[in-house]
């Protein structure tokens, strides 16, 4: 088997760029009606929802690679870091670790990528690892460096990366490479999707890869856009995970990159989608209480912002009475009243009869 770094034109990839112009015509659009529809949120939102869709993204990211996090004591450290206050709850340090990266990626996106960050940003998400050897630099270890499943003594290598002595030379030029391909006119989420492969295809550290690897492609689009980006990439990867191993492991043999690109301009335009739709959704939250906040009592407040809290895909299966009086700690003929309240002002809609009756937020 030959890897793409064992050829002959590496790190030269090869693809197709008409295929990818209407991609990058989209991105184009799809930006400017994320950067107009954020201006639309207010301030105080406006940093409710940055913090929403950073911790989405850093939770999913980890996710991605098994690692399940909490999205309190996350969102907690990411407040802190933002300067937004926070509780006094003592931060878990893997859930510190990749609010710091994530907060260092939102900052200085406009920047050079160097092996300083890149070492800095392997310190912080490896924090308290135990399992590795070297924690802030790049591998060092003589045994190969596989991505393996399948049984003991009849594995399945799905790819198998450079080997350690040659990581700093490659590292040398991937980043000459995303550091000359910003003012060099490459397409936004071309630039991106070549960034990803390239780095994952050398795998510089133990552990953390794809973390990161996710993370540079982020900072390649924020600085096309000049702004950070907050698109929900990690996010809408980790809707379709299997695809997207699937598709690493399609793209590892050879140079030749142009289905990966177009996945990855795919998922790119996804994710733009995904975060437009729940900026749309905080702008009509704010609606939402500008014209019921004042007309709702304490249980149907605290109701409300529990289904708020669900996000754009809202309360599976709507609300019931008992959840309501679950979420209110109420009779159920209070409960009765409150929601009948609710549809009449025009702030729920209902469905079904009886047992089967559900309440959904009207939203604009």
């Amino acid at each position: 088997m030959m890897w793409n770094w064992q050829h002959g034109d590496w790190p030269n990839f090869i693809y197709d760029s008409a295929a990818l112009e209407p991609f990058e015509r989209q991105f184009l659009l799809n930006s400017g009606e994320f950067i107009g529809a954020y201006r639309h949120v207010s301030a105080d939102d406006r940093d409710l929802l940055r913090i929403e869709l950073i911790s989405d993204e850093a939770l999913t990211t980890s996710e991605i690679e098994g690692e399940i996090l909490n999205r309190d004591s996350l969102q907690s450290s990411l407040r802190r870091q933002f300067g937004l206050g926070g509780d006094d709850r003592t931060i878990p340090l893997p859930e510190r670790g990749i609010a710091e990266m994530m907060v260092d990626l939102y900052r200085t996106f406009a920047e050079p990528l160097t092996h300083e960050q890149l070492h800095a940003w392997h310190g912080m998400i490896m924090a308290g690892a135990r399992r590795i050897e070297v924690i802030g630099g790049y591998r060092t270890h003589a045994d190969a460096m596989q991505v393996v499943s399948g049984a003991i003594g009849n594995p399945n290598i799905h790819f198998e990366a450079p080997p350690s002595a040659q990581v700093p030379e490659e590292m040398e030029r991937f980043l000459a490479w995303f550091n000359g391909s910003a003012s060099a006119g490459l397409p936004a989420a071309t630039r991106a999707g070549i960034a990803h492969i390239y780095f994952e295809s050398i795998h510089p550290f133990e552990d953390g890869n794809g973390r990161i690897g996710r993370a540079i492609s982020e900072k390649a689009l924020a600085q096309s856009l000049g702004q950070p980006s907050l698109i929900s990439l990690s996010y809408t990867i980790g809707r379709h995970r299997k695809r997207y191993y699937d598709m690493l492991e399609l793209s590892n043999k050879n140079v030749r990159i142009t289905d990966w690109l177009v996945y990855f301009d795919e998922t790119i335009l996804e994710a733009q989608r995904n975060t437009l739709e729940r900026v749309n959704f905080y702008i009509a939250k704010a609606h939402f209480f500008d014209r019921f906040g004042a007309k709702l009592n304490g249980r149907q407040m605290k109701a409300v912002a529990r289904m708020f809290r669900e996000g754009v895909e809202g309360f599976k299966g709507g609300l019931s009475a008992e959840n309501y009086i679950s979420i209110t700690k109420t009779s159920r003929a209070t409960a009765t009243r409150d929601l009948q309240d609710l549809v009449e002002m025009g702030a729920f809609a209902r469905t079904g009869e009886r047992r089967y009756t559900r309440y959904y937020l009207r939203l604009e």
